[in-house]
């Protein structure tokens, strides 16, 4: 699926947004950051995609499903980078 720049900022939204719902935390919250975490979790999940043979997502749900698993991964380790140690 070839998407426009501001159709994978649409897919990114939304990704990054089901990212904020699963993972907990306040690392990458408000608007232009769940954006940002789900476009980086696209390029993430699309490499991955690649990377393990699964090939390209079929359709606008495909390319959500793709990006959210991206999402997710990008969460957990902005989650583990901003955990204070002790």
């Amino acid at each position: 699926m070839d998407l426009s720049l501001l159709g994978w900022i649409v897919v990114g939204f939304i990704a990054g947004a089901l990212s904020a719902a699963v993972v907990p935390g306040i690392a990458a919250r408000g608007c232009l950051s769940t954006i940002l975490v789900g476009v980086l979790g696209g390029i993430l999940g699309g490499f991955l995609a690649r990377a393990l043979a699964i090939g390209d997502p079929n359709g606008l749900l495909g390319a959500i499903v793709l990006a959210f698993v991206g999402a997710v991964i990008v969460r957990i380790v902005l989650e583990v980078i901003a955990q204070p140690s002790s």
